[in-house]
């Protein structure tokens, strides 16, 4: 587990986004010579998520870069990655999407397994703190389709995973913050 790691998660539209930018803007201000990127995970795949990207880049604090990676977190996060710099991935659950329902040809399963590892092992010993924003799907009604299923249980399985990388959990309701640190690891399978 890194301590510096925290994953903010909650519903659409409770707020995780603009916490987690609070927080990186509160640690850039902390102390000279900071910087923030924010590592975006979307896929423009029609105007109205073009709409929506651009809306936050707009809402963003001045200053904060952007890097894309809609496939190759790990890798993104490895090379943004120093101790003066903060990395705000937004979001889990997009990255996610494109991996399992990928606009094009069908889901890469043994790519998307190879790299939610490679994320993990990067966590471990990467030289920047990183906030990462993710939905939590799990609490409605069963969804009907096998596909909605397996893609529901696999956020559930990676927000289990990214929470024991981390040293801490916000999760967020009506635009409230509710944190914890992430109790060590029991070895338990997420």
């Amino acid at each position: 587990m890194a301590a510096h790691h925290h994953l903010i998660v909650g519903g659409q539209r409770s707020g995780k986004s603009r916490q987690a930018e609070r927080l990186a803007l509160a640690w850039q201000r902390a102390r000279p010579g900071r910087g923030v990127t924010v590592v975006a995970t979307a896929l423009a795949a029609d105007a109205e998520m073009a709409s929506r990207i651009q809306r936050h880049r707009a809402e963003r604090a001045a200053g904060f870069d952007t890097v894309e990676a809609p496939l190759h977190l790990a890798a993104a996060l490895a090379a943004a990655a120093r101790p003066d710099r903060l990395l705000l991935v937004d979001c889990l659950t997009l990255w996610l999407t494109n991996w399992l329902m990928p606009m094009h040809g069908a889901p890469d399963l043994d790519g998307w397994a190879a790299e939610q590892q490679r994320l993990i092992d990067t966590l471990a010993g990467l030289a920047s703190p990183v906030l990462f924003v993710s939905n939590e799907v799990g609490w409605g009604i069963v969804p009907m389709g096998r596909e909605v299923r397996d893609y529901v249980d696999e956020l559930g399985r990676l927000n289990q995973r990214v929470a024991s990388a981390c040293g801490q959990l916000t999760l967020m309701v009506a635009g409230q913050a509710w944190s914890r640190p992430v109790q060590a690891d029991d070895g338990g399978r997420p």
